[in-house]
């Protein structure tokens, strides 16, 4: 995770800072440049999207994570995923079966839509906030996020990652998007 950090999310930093260098997206948060996708002049699109999608993304991943993590949610985030899913442990499978299947590079989301949540994949580096959409979770599926230790078995991944899942920060997350 370290070369994740210090490399990967460093290097769409970096690439989106040049990207809207000299623009009136310079001086705009990252989260309302993604909310406000359209307005991004044509020429600049590809690039702010998929680096002020893989800021954003990581950003949230590495506060949704702590080594003091894991275990079930509590409180209100509990509540949402039992009225959305029936159960922790089904919300938890719908969740891996959607990281598992994302193709390629990309990422498994739980996102608020309108106050009920939902499980979603997207693409690369795309952002639930293109879409309307409040991210609450979020898991990295590229190679990269998990090469070094598990090699190609994603799933091991995916199922050693819900060790580390920081809910009092997921529950923040869902306070703010209500």
């Amino acid at each position: 995770m370290r070369i994740h950090h210090t490399k990967h999310h460093q290097t769409y930093v970096d690439k989106l800072n040049d990207a809207v260098k000299g623009t009136d997206l310079e001086s705009k948060d990252v989260e309302d440049i993604l909310r406000n996708f359209s307005s991004v002049p044509a020429d600049k699109q590809t690039p702010v999207k998929n680096h002020a999608g893989g800021h954003a993304n990581h950003s949230l991943f590495w506060t949704v994570m702590s080594p003091n993590g894991g275990g079930n949610p509590s409180g209100d985030i509990a509540s949402a995923i039992d009225g959305a899913f029936g159960s922790f442990d089904s919300f938890k499978e719908k969740f891996n079966a959607q990281a598992a299947a994302v193709f390629g590079s990309g990422w498994a989301w739980l996102v608020s839509n309108g106050g009920k949540v939902e499980i979603i994949g997207k693409p690369n580096q795309d952002s639930p906030l293109m879409d309307g959409l409040t991210p609450l979770l979020g898991l990295d599926v590229w190679e990269h996020a998990y090469y070094l230790k598990y090699q190609n078995r994603r799933p091991e991944y995916i199922d050693a990652w819900w060790n580390v899942v920081n809910w009092d920060e997921v529950s923040k997350r869902l306070k703010a998007a209500s």
